[in-house]
């Protein structure tokens, strides 16, 4: 019964003594006295607040470490990813299921440890490693695997989300129509030029992101792609191209006005 009861702490031998002493000793010279006062503090030391609790053991218990925290899908169960990556029947387009198989598992969506001093919504991309992250806050971020430019096509710098579009019209820029000529049959007399309307075969996918650097627009967008099998690998005009379910789920998570960081490539960054 005892062992059930919740015990007082005791204690320790050295300091009941003390307050022993110190009790006689102010009863000797008069509680008034400066002498009294003076033996009070060298006797009777008041114990702090942290060493009066139950269990303490003398040392401060630790923040927890979150960098042993595992990266993890965001759904619990033996297959999470068919679930993420599953159909979307709710989109005015048809979303078709991802093969797994087409994609490197390191590309898939996960929740991460990410300890940075940007705001949680600040969006980095790190294109040498073909991954974008979205900072939450807490030391964590979603990473999502995207592809990104190719040899000649990097770009690096800072911008802001200045519009969002779902299923965007796409308007290819007068140089890439130039170098891929074959494209002009796809295109249309669109309200803006010449371009494609948004749909399933659109190179944007379901959504698109425009970055712009203050009132100029940078002609870099992150979008969605109807080519998974390319995320994780150099092959855009420069744009950051997301899985579609990936680039639903991050245009949900991102306000206009939103930071964007694109870390320089390796090649970017030995150029002069």
């Amino acid at each position: 019964m005892t062992s059930l009861l919740r015990q007082r702490p005791r204690r320790p031998r050295c300091l009941r003594v003390n307050m022993i002493l110190c009790a006689a000793a102010i009863a000797a010279l008069g509680a008034q006295s400066a002498a009294a006062q003076n033996c009070f503090l060298f006797f009777c030391r008041v114990q702090p607040d942290w060493q009066a609790r139950p269990g303490w053991q003398g040392t401060p218990v630790p923040e927890p470490d979150r960098r042993g925290e595992p990266s993890r899908p965001f759904l619990s169960g033996p297959d999470p990813y068919s679930t993420v990556y599953a159909e979307s029947s709710s989109e005015p387009f048809p979303v078709p299921a991802i093969r797994l198989s087409d994609v490197d598992p390191i590309y898939l969506r996960k929740s991460i440890y990410y300890p940075t001093a940007d705001p949680p919504g600040t969006i980095v991309i790190d294109p040498q490693r073909h991954f974008l992250f979205l900072v939450e806050g807490g030391g964590r971020a979603i990473r999502y695997g995207v592809g990104v430019g190719r040899t000649g096509f990097e770009w690096s710098g800072v911008a802001t989300v200045h519009d969002k579009q779902e299923w965007p019209d796409w308007y290819p820029p007068k140089e890439m129509i130039e170098r891929q000529p074959e494209i002009r049959r796809m295109m249309s007399e669109l309200q803006s030029g010449l371009g494609m309307h948004g749909g399933p075969r659109n190179p944007l996918g379901a959504r698109a992101l425009y970055l712009w650097q203050g009132n100029k627009d940078t002609l870099y967008r992150i979008h969605g792609t109807v080519e998974p099998w390319t995320i994780g690998k150099n092959v855009s005009s420069g744009c950051i191209r997301m899985i579609n379910q990936d680039v639903i789920d991050l245009y949900q998570r991102t306000p206009i006005g939103a930071r964007v960081q694109v870390l320089p490539s390796r090649a970017s960054a030995v150029r002069p």
